[in-house]
């Protein structure tokens, strides 16, 4: 079975742009550095956050199925800028877990966060289509 997810975007002003999806906002903008006013995310960072909170939800999710609690773990995304490339090049997951988390689940708690599933899109990547309306 095949959805449809749609993501409307406008554009306010400035280097601003805003977008909804599934009835949320989601707003952008550009560094001052390149004309824009830094008073948001610019998208490249907002890539970053959904892996790494989808990473985390995994691993969220991993925990709560064995009733194992999170408290005091923490998930670290570490990214490599490649500046001659303009792309990221290297991007490590670093999860520190819970003092009392069950040595047997190291392994398959890493598991669980390969299979988010944005980093899967991105291995798998979908095919990109731009057309003017």
């Amino acid at each position: 079975m095949t959805n449809i997810d749609v993501v409307d975007v406008s554009f306010p002003g400035g280097k601003k742009i805003t977008a909804i999806v599934d009835g949320h906002v989601v707003q952008t903008d550009q560094p001052e550095r390149a004309g824009g006013e830094n008073s948001a995310p610019q998208p490249l960072s907002l890539f970053l956050v959904s892996l790494a909170t989808c990473a985390g939800t995994y691993a969220q999710e991993f925990c709560h199925a064995r009733k194992i609690a999170t408290e005091g773990m923490k998930l670290t995304v570490r990214c490599v800028w490649d500046s001659d490339q303009h792309r990221y090049t290297g991007i490590k997951f670093e999860l520190a877990l819970p003092k009392d988390f069950p040595e047997k689940y190291r392994r398959a708690i890493v598991r669980a966060m390969n299979l988010c599933t944005v980093k899967r899109c991105i291995l798998d990547p979908p095919e990109f289509e731009v057309e003017t309306v």
